[in-house]
């Protein structure tokens, strides 16, 4: 048996671990995933073969699975009876942002269906991004709108929040995270979950299994803690080495038009949640600066971090954005069935 490497997968990895180390240097959002995904997309686009152990692949497809589901708490549960009427209003704003963000790329930037709604689902990268890997959409078309949408509001929201007058920043706060046999003990039977789930064709099986075993460990209490940044940091390397590798062949007028089609969808999502945060601020009377943030269709990582450094009421944004990651986790793969069956 061979075990040698092909020359393809240890280039691919080390560019993208230099562009990580490069993005963090320049404290750029979301560095380890940003940073990979620039650098091998200049290369795949510069005509390297990049490419991806699809094992490295399902295995970092998974550790994202239960990485989000150790967002899923007692305490988030309980949290949802403070604020009803504000949960109801993120779900209308989530399918309503869905809707137009569809409509605009179906209608005027004229993608085919299933790529404009994998590139307008309103958050939720990793996870969008391994289900358009399983798909017969325009991986890197959604790979480019979707990356717009999170840099933009990255570095949109902080700068908007700041103009409402909040305190400076404070120190934070970081969550305590799982030891490695607790990892371990989840990673096993979430593999033979997603094995279970890829045998009836369940989209992103492996990230599907892994949410399911985390979320369960961490609501029944087994489990304390997040998945710990020494597994996420590889992990979102890889992701954004594999957004990268679909880019190879991609011309000059795809990415322009990509990136035009991103800035327009952020745009107008932007506008909207903004618009829908004010409405729930003044009827409920929660702070604007917490709800510009709640409601923002970024990154959970990037926004709860935000909310803790600006002092906007974390637990108010981080419980949004998990519900709202919750909601299309349900939403997204019911939408790809229903395509499927048309």
């Amino acid at each position: 048996m061979s075990f040698r490497i092909p020359i393809e997968y240890l280039l691919t990895l080390t560019l993208g671990a230099g562009g990580a180390f490069v993005a963090s240097l320049l404290d750029m959002p979301a560095p380890y995933l940003v940073g990979p995904a620039a650098v091998v997309t200049v290369a795949s686009v510069a005509g390297l073969k990049a490419a991806i152990p699809s094992r490295l692949r399902d295995l970092a497809f998974l550790a994202v699975g239960l990485s989000m589901g150790s967002g899923v708490t007692p305490d988030v549960l309980a949290a949802t009876r403070q604020w009803p009427l504000s949960f109801v209003a993120l779900l209308f704003m989530t399918v309503l942002l869905l809707a137009l963000g569809w409509v605009l790329l179906r209608k005027v930037f004229r993608y085919d269906d299933l790529t404009a709604m994998l590139a307008a689902c309103p958050g939720h990268l990793s996870y969008v991004l391994s289900l358009a890997a399983g798909t017969k959409s325009d991986l890197a078309s959604v790979s480019i709108i979707q990356s717009v949408r999170v840099l933009a509001l990255t570095l949109l929201v902080p700068l908007i929040v700041e103009i409402q007058g909040l305190s400076p920043p404070g120190n934070l706060a970081l969550p305590m995270s799982v030891g490695p046999t607790a990892v371990l003990l989840m990673a096993l039977p979430a593999y033979g979950l997603g094995q279970v789930l890829q045998r009836v064709r369940v989209p992103a099986a492996l990230l599907v299994g892994g949410m399911i075993i985390s979320s369960a460990a961490h609501l029944t209490g087994m489990v304390e803690g997040v998945i710990p940044f020494w597994l996420q940091m590889p992990v979102y390397v890889v992701l954004g080495c594999m957004i990268g590798t679909r880019f190879a062949g991609v011309s000059a007028g795809d990415l322009k038009r990509s990136f035009l089609a991103g800035l327009s969808v952020t745009v107008v999502v932007g506008l909207f949640s903004a618009i829908i945060a004010l409405a729930v601020s003044h009827g409920l009377d929660i702070p604007l600066d917490a709800a510009l943030i709640a409601f923002a269709p970024g990154g959970l990582e990037t926004m709860a971090a935000m909310a803790v450094i600006l002092h906007a009421d974390p637990a108010y944004v981080g419980t949004h954005h998990i519900l709202r990651l919750v909601y299309l986790s349900i939403l997204m793969p019911l939408l790809l069935a229903r395509k499927r069956t048309l």
